[in-house]
């Protein structure tokens, strides 16, 4: 096994016709991870991992490593636009995030590709999917979890939580035990909390003193924060019938009895399995970090696993 990191620093000056009638979408670079198989292969029927709103692609190297185990099959995870170390770009709309991805396959020359999404990962890989520049032969099998194809407000926490990291930057705190403290009010759960500062700037040991920052852009998210309530396509508008594979979380609302049914207009071959797991804690099961246990980590990847072995062999 091989995992490679990739960094990009520059824009390419290449245009993505796409999805918009606004015009066409400037796809930026994305950062990624690569885990290789023994036998080399780096492009033929990769899984294409794509995180949740202030995620990023390390919370998925447990269960990547699992994948690599098990499917044999290369695995790419990605940093979405305005998370990890991808670039910080404007808009932060589905159609801009599905076309940095289609400008990523494309430049990576990857065929027969799986997507797997989680939350508003879940959403780009639907668009992705739904997109009518998407070449038909491209897309192989699709992933979703915890995320439906439909429109409605974001839940009041997640601006809350925008406004929690900018109040911690404001406060110009030093420790992560301040930026806890301003957190907590906003956020009580603490896997969710590790979950979220996980996206502070690491520490620099030359200047302990200095005030820790975030490294997404908070401004460009929380402005955001309506778009990625929304999804591109209306009920009918387009289809994909290829294998999709929908996972559930048992203890959140995100998929539910109103919205399957919206689904299965855009995904007619779906299917769908559940996960004992409430929304967030799909990306804390993924999410690195010593506040963690082994025990559910183990849970969700032998399980998940499991499902998605089914959905692309």
């Amino acid at each position: 096994m091989r995992i490679h990191t990739n960094v990009p620093h520059t824009y390419r000056g290449i245009r993505a016709r796409h999805l918009s009638s606004a015009g066409p979408i400037l796809p930026v670079p994305l950062q990624y991870d690569k885990l290789v198989p023994s036998n080399g292969n780096e492009t033929d029927r990769p899984l294409v991992i794509m995180h949740g709103l202030f995620g990023m692609k390390r919370n998925w190297l447990s269960l990547s490593k699992a994948f690599l185990r098990d499917l044999n099959t290369p695995i790419y995870c990605l940093d979405l636009r305005n998370h990890g170390n991808s670039p910080h770009a404007r808009p932060m709309t589905y159609s801009a995030m599905a076309a940095d991805v289609l400008h990523f396959c494309r430049e990576h020359s990857l065929t027969n590709v799986s997507l797997l999404g989680h939350s508003m990962g879940g959403k780009v890989a639907m668009a992705f999917a739904l997109s009518p520049d998407c070449p038909r032969d491209l897309l192989s099998h699709l992933i979703v979890a915890d995320m439906a194809p439909s429109k409605g407000a974001l839940s009041p926490e997640f601006n809350g939580y925008v406004e929690a990291l900018r109040k911690i930057e404001d406060a110009k705190v030093t420790s992560r035990k301040d930026a806890q403290h301003i957190l907590t009010p906003y956020e009580q759960d603490p896997m969710t909390r590790a979950f979220l500062l996980t996206n502070l700037k690491p520490s620099d040991h030359h200047h302990p003193h200095k005030p820790l920052e975030f490294q997404i852009p908070l401004q460009i998210i929380g402005d955001s924060i309506p778009e990625i309530g929304s999804f591109p396509y209306e009920p009918g508008e387009r289809v994909w019938g290829g294998p999709t594979l929908f996972i559930k979380g048992t203890h959140s609302k995100y998929i539910n009895n109103r919205n399957i049914p919206i689904a299965k207009q855009f995904f007619p071959h779906m299917v769908l399995e559940k996960l004992e797991a409430g929304h967030w804690g799909m990306s804390v099961f993924f999410a690195p970090g010593s506040e963690l246990t082994r025990a559910p980590i183990v849970h969700a990847e032998k399980y998940v696993n499991n499902c998605i072995a089914v959905c692309i062999r």
